[in-house]
């Protein structure tokens, strides 16, 4: 397995919302997490679920999308 860093943040008073809307997040928590795999040319990728994506699968309404935003930030940060 390649040299793997996995971040996983949340805020439950973010995520709570979130939960009482979809209960189908409720087995999987919506703190985010992202994936930063090294290949083996020593470059680092970024995986995670976009938010668009998390509100596709758990059909959440789309004013909750704020509360998990963030994870496009993140990720964008690490990039640089």
């Amino acid at each position: 397995m390649p040299n793997t860093k996995l971040l996983i943040f949340g805020n439950p008073k973010a995520g709570t919302p979130l939960m009482l809307a979809s209960p189908s997040l409720r087995s999987r928590p919506p703190a985010q997490n992202s994936s930063l795999p090294k290949d083996a040319a020593g470059k680092v990728w970024i995986s995670y679920n976009t938010p668009a994506y998390l509100q596709a699968r758990h059909h959440l309404p789309p004013e909750l999308l704020p509360n998990i935003a963030v994870i496009d930030t993140l990720a964008a940060k690490a990039a640089e």
